[in-house]
């Protein structure tokens, strides 16, 4: 086995986004163009000589073959040890896990999130730090730059190893160890969550549960843990053999393409709770009986209910929420007595906040939850943690939530994606808002007044770095927001996002569709957007 050096030229489009380095297969097939990128990460680290790299993905189509180029890199390169998931399965919590379970130097996750998959589909990869989070922006801006003046990468010619059985092998000088994807990941939910509790639940007879993986990575962890670990019947697991395409769906657990759990839990006969789970598992949905849970109705109740949680037992230290996520759990935080951070889209700016101890829970608008059990959002582990409500609490979701609205007040939530706008238009749409935001102040709509309008910038508390626009916010008199971004996880043309909130605190107005609720805000949305205009679309192409 001998280490070669390639010459090759660097690619201009490998900027990461929010969550790494998404574009459609083809495009990381390539020649070159991943291992480009895979070079651009280690030349940009220092000290990680002999130190213990994690690799896994979601399954998805070319998921092997770039674990297999990337092994091989990593032994070329200096690395002493690889943990790689069976199969070349690791859920994006449980890679986190892993590292933070091994004290491994960082990690190489591949994942396109909740994007389609297949040949056609879209491939994904993504550094993670020692902490088990993503890069922070720091590091992935010096993986950009690498990545505009790279000239060469080292691969040691091998043969490929065999990913699917575990064992301990050796790669040139490294090794490489194979581990059950499941295990650790598992073992950690144990010590979170009262497994005896939600069993006896479970296993009642009077509660059914309907767990969809969506052909995604989540479907062997859901398996074990629910069917086998905590004894649900066989079958409450279902979608849950991981597919290279997902089984032609798009693994994004919303009500438009989770639909077979949607019409489980609404249909006849429904079972008492639902819940699904995204491509690499690190978002989630939950339902109850014809009940849909928003994401940051959910934050918010955990938040709430967390004391009845073995592992949160002692008090929170503070609760993150991404800006446009709701303002609900501002509320559960203010009555807690703890803060509650508001930081820009994108998993990674949660990590030093959890680090510094400064928060225990974090959520996204985006369906996206988790807690400093890692530094990732964790789909499975959301649903657990409703699970063990569920069990101590012996009421249904739509009581459960119904009853956090009587106390905290609703509040009104929507998003409206336009997917695969024309980049140039969608970009000018932001730079007119981001010009028109700060001289609305005072402007009135209908019955709302304009308190603010601004681009949202974030300072960081811990480490005093600053992010800048990072969303457009309309805020009004009455705390209604509308907000304005551009999503920086799809792969073709841009995906404009528009959020929109209202506050009710009066129980006899909570029960409006929020469409029918929001209704003036989505008019004054258009109105200040010319989203019809701007994006070529009568309506969006999906409404959360």
């Amino acid at each position: 086995m001998t280490i070669q050096t390639i010459a090759t030229q660097p690619f201009l489009d490998q900027k990461p986004g929010t969550s790494g380095l998404r574009k459609q297969v083809q495009v990381f097939q390539k020649p070159h163009y991943l291992q480009n990128f895979v070079q651009a990460i280690f030349d940009s680290l220092e000290g990680y000589q002999g130190q213990t790299l994690v690799v896994g993905g979601d399954g998805r189509y070319y998921n092997r073959e770039a674990i297999q180029i990337i092994l091989k890199m990593a032994a070329a390169n200096g690395f002493g040890r690889v943990l790689v998931g069976r199969g070349g399965i690791l859920s994006t919590p449980a890679a986190s896990c892993v590292i933070r379970k091994y004290g491994a130097f960082g990690g190489i996750i591949l994942s396109a999130s909740h994007n389609p998959g297949g040949p056609d589909g879209d491939f994904g990869i993504k550094y993670n730090i020692s902490n088990g989070g993503p890069a922070p922006e720091k590091v992935t801006e010096a993986i950009y730059a690498r990545s505009k003046t790279i000239d060469r990468y080292l691969v040691l010619d091998a043969p490929d190893i065999d990913l699917d059985k575990t064992g301990i092998l050796t790669l040139g000088e490294m090794t490489v160890e194979v581990i059950d994807s499941v295990s650790d990941y598992a073992q950690l939910m144990e010590s979170l969550f009262d497994f005896d509790r939600i069993r006896e639940l479970l296993t009642s007879g009077r509660f059914r549960m309907c767990m969809d993986s969506l052909h995604a990575v989540t479907g062997p962890y859901a398996h074990r843990i629910f069917e086998q670990q905590l004894g649900a019947p066989a079958g409450t697991v279902q979608n849950g053999v991981p597919l290279e395409d997902f089984g032609g769906g798009h693994p994004d657990p919303n009500l438009v393409y989770a639909h077979d759990l949607v019409e489980v839990l609404y249909g006849d006969n429904a079972p008492d709770f639902g819940a699904a789970s995204d491509g690499d598992g690190d978002r989630n949905m939950v339902l109850g009986r014809r009940f849909f849970v928003t994401p940051s109705d959910s934050l918010a109740i955990l938040a709430a209910n967390a004391k009845l949680v073995p592992g949160y037992r002692n008090g929170l230290a503070g609760i993150a929420r991404s800006m446009p996520t709701s303002q609900a759990p501002d509320r559960v935080a203010a009555q807690l007595g703890i803060d509650c951070y508001e930081t820009p889209t994108g998993w990674k700016f949660f990590g030093n906040l959890l680090d510094a101890d400064r928060a225990t829970l974090c959520g996204e608008e985006s369906f996206g939850t988790g807690s400093n059990h890692i530094r990732e959002k964790d789909g499975l582990w959301a649903v657990l943690f409703w699970l063990n409500i569920l069990a101590v609490r012996q009421q249904p979701v739509e009581e459960i939530v119904r009853e956090h609205w009587k106390t905290y007040g609703r509040n009104y939530y929507s998003r409206h994606d336009y997917e695969g706008v024309d980049s140039d238009r969608a970009n000018t749409m932001m730079t007119n808002l981001r010009s028109l935001a700060p001289t609305l102040k005072g402007k009135t709509f209908g019955n709302y007044t304009v308190e603010y309008g601004d681009d949202f910038s974030y300072t960081d508390p811990v480490d005093g770095s600053v992010s800048q626009k990072q969303g457009i916010r309309i805020g009004f008199t009455d705390g209604s927001r509308v907000v304005f971004r551009l999503s920086g996880t799809g792969t073709q043309g841009a995906t404009v996002r528009v959020y929109l909130e209202s506050y009710e605190p009066d129980p006899a107005k909570q029960d409006q569709d929020p469409q029918v609720a929001l209704a003036d805000l989505i008019a004054i949305a258009e109105e200040v957007a010319q989203l019809r205009a701007t994006t070529g679309m009568d309506k969006p192409t999906v409404i959360t």
